[in-house]
C-alpha cells in the first residue's frame, strides 16, 4: 500500500485584502512541517497540490524545508481547490438571512456563518447563486481523489483546503454531509492526514495531526483560517 500525506495549507490572511495569502505564521507553520519531516527522514515521489496561491506557499515552504527530500516535480491540480465561501454568504444575503458582510467579519462570527451557509448548501436550500452546487463539489474531490490512487507512487504529498480535505475524510469513511461540515470546522492550519491506498481502495489512517506544533512554544501558533 502506498501512503498519502494529505496537508491543509498554512495560516492564510484572514481579514486582509487577499485572504488567498500565508500568513507569517502560515508560513512558519508550514516551514516547521517541512523540518519535521526532513527530521523524521521522509522523502516523497510525488507531490499534488491546488492551483491556489496558499496551496504553492504552503507546498514551497515545506519542500524547502525539506532540502535534498524535494521531489522533481509538483503537479498542479484545479479539483483540490477550495469551495468559494465569498459565493457562498452572497448567496445567503440575497434573501437576508446572514449580513452580506459575514465572510470578512470576526473569526468566530465567520466560523458560525460558514457552518450555516454550509448547511444550507448541502441542502440545496440557498437562495441564490453558486458557482458550484455541493454536489458538484463532492464529484470534483472525488475526481481529484482517484486520479491521486490511479497515478500512484511509494508516499505522495497532497497540499489542499479545509473543505476539500474534510470532504476526502467523508469520502473515504463513506459518511453523510454532515460529517464533512463537521470536519471542516475542526481542521487546523498545516495538518496533517495520512492515508493508505492502492489504486482501488484508500483507508484513513490519522486525522488533523500537528507533530511539528506539539513543542509548548508552537502551540499559539495553532490556528483555523
Amino acid at each position: 500500500m502506498a501512503e498519502l500525506y494529505l496537508v491543509r495549507h498554512g495560516q492564510a490572511s484572514f481579514g486582509a485584502e487577499s485572504y488567498d495569502e500565508l500568513s507569517s505564521s502560515g508560513c512558519a507553520q508550514s516551514r516547521w512541517l517541512g523540518e519535521y519531516y526532513a527530521q523524521s527522514g521522509l522523502t516523497f515521489d510525488r507531490v499534488v497540490i491546488g492551483t491556489m496561491r496558499r496551496h504553492a506557499q504552503t507546498a514551497d515552504a515545506l519542500l524547502t524545508a525539506m532540502g535534498s527530500s524535494k521531489p522533481a516535480e509538483i503537479v498542479q491540480d484545479a479539483d483540490l481547490n477550495e469551495y468559494d465561501f465569498h459565493a457562498l454568504f452572497s448567496a445567503l444575503a440575497e434573501s437576508g438571512l446572514a449580513p452580506g458582510h459575514a465572510a470578512e467579519s470576526s473569526m468566530k462570527v465567520f466560523f458560525k456563518g460558514l457552518k450555516q451557509v454550509l448547511q444550507l448548501w448541502s441542502e440545496d436550500k440557498l437562495p441564490g447563486r453558486v458557482p458550484e452546487t455541493w454536489a458538484q463539489f463532492q464529484a470534483r474531490i472525488e475526481r481529484a481523489r482517484l486520479a491521486i490512487q490511479r497515478s500512484g507512487g511509494r508516499r505522495v504529498l497532497v497540499v489542499s483546503s479545509g473543505g476539500p480535505i474534510a470532504v476526502f475524510a467523508q469520502q473515504v469513511l463513506q459518511a453523510p454531509a454532515a460529517a464533512a461540515i463537521a470536519l471542516n470546522m475542526q481542521i487546523r492550519n498545516s495538518s496533517v492526514s495520512q492515508y493508505v491506498f492502492n489504486d482501488s481502495a484508500m483507508s484513513l489512517v490519522t486525522f488533523n495531526t500537528l507533530p511539528h506544533l506539539e513543542q509548548a512554544e508552537r502551540r499559539e501558533l495553532i490556528t483555523y483560517g
